[in-house]
């Protein structure tokens, strides 16, 4: 089916005659009753959603307002993060006097976040007031010739830069849900995103940044040095190293979680037992105004457990941290009783591989940063001829996304393979 408005071509497919005929008929009878055709779709009035009414950004106030509550701290910060990125690459211009960070400040802080809206100084509201006047309408998320250029705008950094793949994948993946949720309320016909660019594959762990056990072994006995509390992240750590969590998991951990055998008991493997989690989120995005969003595991419903083995010179390691607490205490605590900061854990890592590495080792991808150590851990079960399915339990993925993250890592069965191949493939000699 082909039509013009003002003279710009206008096309759609149908799968039947009819279908398109129907399609045709309605056409001409808006066109009889006069009414108004988008210049956007091409569509009248009356086939159009309410996206040609909708200002762009009160419906992202409305979506994170939606969210909020069913949403992690950490999400919301995401959310109003990606809010704020889409609603800057929208503008035909800079308002007027804005400095760019203090605008992106303005929106994140303030704008798409439900807690602090009403806290907005008179500067930010009229920076707000601003955004709001030269927002355009949802109708821009139905012309099919700027949708790239938007994203375009969305997936480039403040230097200009593209953002990372995993960065993208996740702007992709909010925006989906953002347009889906345009879509149930009758703003947007469809999702603009198109399909190919929304597909959400986990990235694989490179893998040069493992770190094998003599390294991990000289990297956790500098942080120990780590002044003032180098005993504490060492602990925190080495339980990344042997037992595979996740920081929030780390952070999260109690006492009573920590089930050791006893020390004259011939068998030194232990259990940790998670249940929580304690993602840092900032005080402006939790309910409670806490810093740290304690909630349940990723992935699990609230109240799920999952149990992970505790290897036996990590049960050396955790029996003196536990050591005199009560089974409600924290197993890691900072230097003013809280929980540990990842701004410390950074810095002691960091000083750490400058005093353990080489200067091309320090440059280099070894060990980058502390999460590599649930990677190596993860991978040295995997390659010691631990079952996938039970690795990804105790890792807390599903095994489609272990398999897929850690694809180019898994080297221990490539030594049963290679006399097989050797064998089966030969040689080639001319005859």
């Amino acid at each position: 089916m082909r039509w013009l408005v003002a003279g710009e071509p206008f096309q759609d497919t149908f799968s039947k005659r009819a279908q398109a005929d129907a399609f045709r008929s309605q056409l001409l009878t808006a066109a009889r009753k006069g009414e108004g055709f988008s210049a956007y779709n091409g569509l009248p009035k009356s086939l159009v959603a309410k996206a040609a009414t909708v200002n762009w950004y009160e419906f992202a106030i409305k979506y994170a307002d939606r969210k909020w509550d069913s949403s992690a701290a950490t999400t919301r910060r995401t959310t109003a993060k990606i809010l704020a990125r889409t609603t800057i690459a929208l503008l035909p211009r800079q308002p007027t006097k804005v400095d760019p960070d203090m605008l992106r400040r303005a929106l994140i802080s303030f704008a798409f976040n439900k807690l602090k809206r009403e806290q907005a100084s008179s500067s930010v509201e009229q920076i707000l007031r601003s955004v709001k006047r030269l927002s355009p309408t949802m109708a821009v998320w139905e012309a099919p010739d700027r949708i790239d250029g938007i994203l375009a705008k969305i997936y480039t950094r403040l230097d200009g830069k593209p953002v990372a793949h995993s960065h993208k994948r996740l702007i992709t993946r909010h925006l989906k849900l953002i347009f889906n949720y345009a879509t149930e309320c009758g703003v947007l016909s469809g999702n603009p995103i198109p399909k190919e660019k929304g597909r959400v594959k986990p990235k694989p762990v490179d893998k040069r940044s493992l770190v094998n056990r003599v390294v991990a072994g000289k990297l956790l006995d500098e942080v120990r040095d780590y002044r003032p509390n180098g005993e504490t992240l060492h602990g925190y750590l080495a339980t990344m190293y042997f037992a595979g969590l996740r920081p929030e998991e780390v952070s999260a951990l109690v006492v009573g979680d920590v089930i050791l055998p006893a020390e004259d008991a011939d068998d030194q493997w232990g259990e940790l037992v998670l249940h929580r989690a304690a993602p840092l989120a900032g005080r402006g995005w939790t309910n409670s105004g806490d810093p740290y969003d304690e909630r349940q595991l990723k992935g699990r419903d609230e109240g799920d457990t999952r149990v992970v083995p505790c290897h036996p010179d990590l049960t050396t390691i955790l029996r003196e941290h536990v050591r005199g607490k009560k089974p409600g205490q924290l197993v890691f605590t900072g230097v003013k009783g809280g929980r540990v900061s990842p701004t410390v854990i950074g810095r002691a890592w960091d000083q750490a591989r400058k005093a353990v590495l080489s200067a091309a080792e320090y440059a280099s991808l070894l060990g980058k940063r502390p999460y590599d150590l649930r990677h190596t851990c993860l991978t040295t079960w995997l390659n010691n001829g631990a079952p996938p399915a039970r690795v990804a339990y105790w890792a807390g993925n599903s095994v489609p996304v272990l398999l897929m993250t850690y694809v180019h890592c898994v080297e221990g069965e490539f030594e049963q393979l290679k006399a097989r191949l050797e064998s089966a493939q030969g040689a080639l000699r001319a005859s």
